[in-house]
């Protein structure tokens, strides 16, 4: 159980329109110009997700998952690659993905 980077990119990019980009040095996915995840170079990935999304992920998911804050808000999970399975990856990337194309449709 772990998953690569390159799993990861192409994951994300499967997703109709999405694009990879640089965010301070390391990759983002984005669609349009609103970040659904992002690859620091610390073994995680951090995925944008909505309170009560992130809060399930943590709670179904506590090997892999890690709430992810900006300030005091809660934006996300960090995710460990090296705990975390193909499908979690998807799931949680998807969940991302629908939830920015949702925002832009507003």
């Amino acid at each position: 159980m772990a998953v690569d980077v390159e799993t990861v990119r192409a994951t994300a990019l499967a997703f109709p329109g999405a694009s990879e980009r640089d965010h301070h040095g390391f990759p983002s996915f984005r669609l349009g110009n609103a970040v659904f995840a992002t690859l620091p170079p610390t073994g995680a990935l951090n995925v944008m997700l909505d309170e009560g999304a992130a809060r399930r992920a943590v709670h179904d998911e506590p090997d892999a998952c890690t709430e992810l804050h900006w300030g005091k808000r809660l934006v996300g999970v960090g995710v460990r690659l090296d705990a975390a399975n193909e499908e979690l990856v998807e799931q949680l990337l998807s969940q991302a993905f629908e939830r920015v194309r949702a925002k832009r449709r507003r």
